[in-house]
């Protein structure tokens, strides 16, 4: 369903967003593509795909998913059989190494993906002129997008057979090691440079989508919404740590777009250390202590799981 979901989004965009941003001109002839035959066609394939995958979300009559079973979930050592309500939550120090994982995995990706386009072309420049031409830079953001994307799907998938803190040591380890390739090899080809940087993003994209069941499996299912929304903080001051960091360094060198490999490496090396911190972090991460766990009095719904 989130596949088909991300494909109406994107068809949706295609016709939104140049309603949004054209001139009027531009704006009456993206109207009469979106009434014209193949316009109908890609709103009424969408509208199958959704309504498809809707009726493909089967679950059971007692309402979990068909084939879920509780007992063998809850056997994982991380993964909790009580809840802790989202005012507990917060003063639990799971909840501020995960604040910190969640910082430190979309600082380092929102870093590259800020400068994703003048990147690619600084990389491969020689002298005044660069091999990457406007366009293809602008052809890479969008992959990186597509992999952002892909990344949600396919590592939080992952993260449901290998647990999800091996999934953030993946995220963090693996993200690091590909910060270190791309400081000192990233100029040696745009293929070995594309694949190294679509892994950074789809890390990027996967730690976001990852990251709420990692809160169920630590702080149960009551109130974990609004534990989610309290460690979301994380992504707002990533959103300016990220940019800052890396501008910080690039301004010392000159302009994004007029650069060379050599003037990214600071940057690239201080993203490497700031995912060793995420690293350590998520390392450090235990089940919650009992104290801090809500009693079945003061949770409204009691858990319909038996007993385990």
């Amino acid at each position: 369903m989130a596949i088909d979901a991300a494909i109406g989004l994107l068809a949706l965009a295609a016709v939104v967003v140049p309603l949004s941003v054209a001139g009027p001109a531009d704006a009456a002839a993206a109207r009469r593509s979106a009434a014209s035959p193949g316009g109908r066609t890609v709103y009424v394939t969408n509208s199958a795909n959704v309504g498809g995958a809707a009726k493909g979300v089967a679950v059971t009559p007692d309402g979990r998913p068909a084939g879920f079973d509780p007992v063998s979930e809850r056997s994982r050592t991380m993964v909790t059989a009580h809840s802790v309500s989202a005012a507990s939550a917060i003063r639990t120090p799971q909840f501020w190494l995960l604040w910190t994982v969640m910082f430190c995995n979309v600082t380092a990706g929102i870093g590259i993906l800020e400068q994703a386009g003048p990147m690619i072309s600084d990389f491969f420049r020689s002298g005044a002129s660069a091999s990457v031409s406007a366009t293809e830079a602008a052809g890479f953001v969008g992959l990186l997008s597509m992999f952002n994307m892909a990344g949600r799907f396919v590592w939080s998938s992952t993260s449901d057979f290998i647990g999800r803190q091996p999934t953030y040591v993946g995220y963090l380890g693996v993200g690091m090691a590909a910060y270190v390739l791309l400081a000192l090899f990233g100029d040696a080809s745009t293929a070995f440079f594309i694949a190294l940087a679509a892994l950074i993003i789809s890390f990027y994209g996967g730690g976001f989508a990852t990251v709420p069941a990692y809160l169920r499996d630590l702080f149960g299912t009551y109130q974990v919404g609004a534990i989610h929304g309290r460690l979301l903080t994380a992504w707002s001051a990533a959103g300016i740590a990220g940019p800052l960091i890396v501008n910080r360094f690039l301004d010392a060198r000159g302009e994004p777009g007029a650069l060379v490999a050599a003037d990214y490496r600071p940057a690239l090396f201080t993203m490497v250390g700031v995912l060793a911190i995420g690293f350590a972090a998520n390392l450090f991460i235990r089940p919650v202590a009992e104290r801090h766990r809500t009693s079945a009095a003061e949770s409204p719904v009691s858990d319909p799981s038996p007993a385990t």
